[in-house]
């Protein structure tokens, strides 16, 4: 077993976030103190649509600047964004064998709002972590530490800009054929395509 980690929350994260969720799942810490950075996993997911990889991101209320904490931010709904990522999802998995083996757990998080980016986020990880029948142990961060000298910092490591070397063994997709294989998606598309088999690829 490796030494332990800090991890962001994200929204439907990848699935190289949940690699390293089982290499540390005895002694994870989430972090809920840093300054909110924007264009990262946090508040967004990449999924399979019919035309390739498409983001879906979730607003963040006016006057959420680089000095808010994670916990502070707030979701914005000036429009309806969650109507319009239920649809995605929709239309991305509904063909996948395993959609409505996942959809009563997961459509409740696109009827109900949430005020706050962190508890979202927090109630996603929740579900994902049963869905997956993964058991770790976490607790959260008490206060912001720039630098962890006995965790390994994944703060800033998963991100969307950042090249990975992560590698993942290939399972089928619905639009592989017209678009060809996309490593590294949300966890979702992992479930939605492989089910119960999914912890396996991880």
């Amino acid at each position: 077993m490796e030494q332990g980690a800090v991890f962001p929350l994200f929204y439907l994260p990848p699935i190289m976030y949940f690699n390293k969720l089982v290499r540390h799942k005895q002694d994870i810490l989430f972090e809920r103190y840093e300054h909110f950075p924007k264009q990262t996993f946090r508040n967004r997911a990449v999924i399979h649509s019919p035309n390739g990889k498409l983001d879906l991101i979730i607003p963040i209320a006016k006057g959420t600047g680089q000095h808010t904490s994670i916990k502070d931010v707030k979701i914005s709904y000036d429009f309806n964004w969650q109507r319009l990522h239920w649809q995605s999802l929709q239309t991305s998995y509904r063909r996948s064998a395993y959609f409505e083996y996942y959809e009563d757990d997961l459509v409740e998080l696109y009827e109900k709002r949430w005020d706050f980016l962190f508890d979202y986020t927090e109630h996603i990880l929740a579900i994902l972590l049963r869905q997956l029948k993964l058991d770790i142990t976490y607790r959260f961060t008490a206060d912001y530490e720039k630098v962890y000298t006995n965790l390994t910092d994944f703060r800033t490591s998963i991100h969307p800009k950042v090249d990975s070397t992560f590698i993942h063994k290939p399972y089928f997709q619905v639009f592989e054929e017209r678009n060809g294989f996309l490593p590294n998606l949300s966890i979702v598309d992992l479930l939605f395509n492989q089910g119960p088999q999914s912890l396996s690829f991880l």
